[in-house]
């Protein structure tokens, strides 16, 4: 008997949290907000399901040296604009926005923002004529297509919606387009309902394959409403992890879908720029504990990665090494991980001098999810090999976690997180290797790496490299010396574990999309 479909012609997904924005240039990666930004705006390349590399949208071909869209220097970038796209309040869309999008957000620059990929990368653009668009940059990048053109930043606003509510100004937010959307996308934003549901409809006049549902988002449901109402049959899709898995498996009319990693791995820092003052009073460490990369080799050879993979993943996920994301380019199998060497352990803390007198270290995460999880897991692994050895796992709110991790220095000698997202390999080495990085910097990692001058060169290089081959072999050079020389623990990275009632059709996610990795114009049901 054909099964009877709830809520027809309309998607229900349960998300987990609400938008802080809808706003392209003020949306926090990772965010709520990108995703919707996903569902309503276009970009001039994009992912599609299956595939790591960037796809003609706005733009109608990819800009490569072979098609002469980059430059011989490799630094000017030509898009041809497609032709037959309109804006939801039905403008055209030319040259003339695309420009306008990007100086838009750059001049903004919003704190919470991207922008700085934009702002760091561009250095000057011009409309060639009206559907075509050209970016120059200020350095070689490999990375341009597939990490800056591709983010939600960069989507394409409509200048006249824009202007007529209040155009914008260099650090303010636009109170209409945090609210509003008047972008290209397969949906046109309806209603949004705070702190309950935000509505979106089909966009009929859409340039490409148009989508077969409407869409209600509910917000912030708290996981066992999700998981209830999934059951129930009154969501269609709801955003999981590994955790839900439990409750789902086995529900009628309940699909768990199980294929591919998030790019987003669980990682425990090591930070090597302390003050002592700021530590716990419990804490025995001293500053330099993790200037010693036999201590940080110990600790990653002491850590029970099968352990979280099978209890807290549920199976879900996978080891990979330092720092490089199973389908992201570069990666290779052959590539060193660690997996869990209690000897190993023993005799590197033996070499750094503490498995007589031990220690003692406070680890900081929010409560209540993996990452606290991962932190159980290593307090049990470490306290295990050796009773003199202390781990205090600090699970606190969500809040008071992201003021310690926003700190500089953070006041913690440890802190539990996963990985901002990326489609480049250059995303994860700049922001969690180069010894002159985001965390670098604000974690010291020159207080501690052996070579530092050789990592900064290597991932520098590979920033600029348009040879694929010789792209790949930098990267793999850079695990090798990562392995050797740890800045983290990864603990794993997550497998995808998505649920959905048995009538959805075409049910696909891509990672390289902001989280949950959906698009909801693909659906049907």
């Amino acid at each position: 008997m054909a099964q009877e479909v709830n809520n027809p012609g309309i998607l229900v997904h349960a998300a987990d949290d609400e938008a802080a924005s809808l706003d392209p240039a003020q949306v926090e990666p990772g965010e709520a907000g990108d995703t919707i930004v996903l569902q309503v705006y276009d970009r001039l390349l994009d992912f599609v399901p299956g595939s790591p590399d960037p796809q003609p949208s706005l733009s109608t071909e990819v800009p490569t040296l072979e098609n002469g869209l980059i430059s011989e220097d490799g630094l000017a970038y030509t898009f041809p604009i497609r032709r037959d796209v309109v804006f939801h309040d039905g403008s055209p869309l030319t040259a003339d926005d695309v420009l306008y999008s990007w100086e838009r957000a750059m001049t903004m620059d919003l704190p919470e923002g991207n922008a700085r990929i934009l702002i760091d990368n561009i250095d000057s653009m011009r409309v060639v004529d009206e559907y075509t668009f050209e970016v120059t940059l200020k350095e070689v990048s490999g990375s341009f297509l597939n990490r800056i053109v591709t983010s939600m930043v960069a989507s394409i606003v409509s200048e006249e919606a824009v202007e007529a509510n209040g155009g914008y100004a260099p650090g303010e937010f636009s109170e209409f387009m945090a609210t509003n959307v008047v972008g290209s996308g397969p949906y046109r934003f309806v209603t949004w309902n705070r702190g309950e549901n935000m509505r979106l409809e089909v966009f009929e006049e859409y340039w490409g394959e148009p989508a077969s549902l409407d869409v209600r988002i509910e917000i912030g449901g708290d996981p066992d409403v999700r998981v209830l109402g999934l059951r129930a049959g009154e969501f269609d899709t709801i955003e999981t992890d590994p955790s839900f898995i439990a409750d789902l498996e086995g529900a009628d009319g309940v699909t768990i879908y199980q294929e591919g990693l998030l790019l987003e791995p669980i990682h425990i820092g090591f930070n090597l720029r302390i003050n002592e003052e700021d530590l716990p009073d419990s804490d025995t460490i001293p500053a330099d504990f993790f200037h010693d990369p036999k201590i940080r080799q110990a600790f990653n050879y002491a850590f029970n990665y099968e352990g979280f993979l099978q209890g807290p993943l549920a199976g879900f996920g996978a080891l990979i090494p330092h720092y490089l994301p199973q389908g992201i380019f570069g990666w290779d199998e052959s590539q060193p991980v660690y997996e869990q060497d209690l000897a190993k352990a023993e005799e590197l803390f033996r070499e750094a001098g503490v498995w007589e007198e031990g220690f003692e270290v406070s680890v900081i995460t929010e409560a209540g999810n993996l990452f606290a999880l991962m932190g159980l897991v290593m307090k049990d692994s470490i306290e295990d090999l050796n009773p003199n050895f202390r781990i205090n796992v600090l699970a606190v709110a969500e809040a008071v976690f992201d003021d310690a991790h926003a700190s500089d220095p953070v006041p913690y000698a440890m802190w539990i997180k996963n990985a901002d997202p990326g489609a480049d390999p250059d995303t994860f080495f700049q922001d969690y290797v180069h010894p002159d990085g985001p965390w670098g910097e604000v974690h010291g990692f020159r207080n501690g790496y052996q070579e530092a001058d050789r990592i900064a060169e290597l991932i520098d290089a590979g920033a600029v490299e348009l040879d694929t081959a010789r792209r790949a072999e930098i990267y793999d050079e850079l695990t090798r010396l990562a392995f050797e020389d740890p800045m983290w623990i990864i603990g794993a990275q997550e497998g995808v574990t998505m649920a959905h009632r048995d009538w959805v059709q075409n049910f696909t996610m891509q990672p390289l999309w902001p989280r949950p990795g959906l698009k909801f114009a693909l659906f049907d049901k």
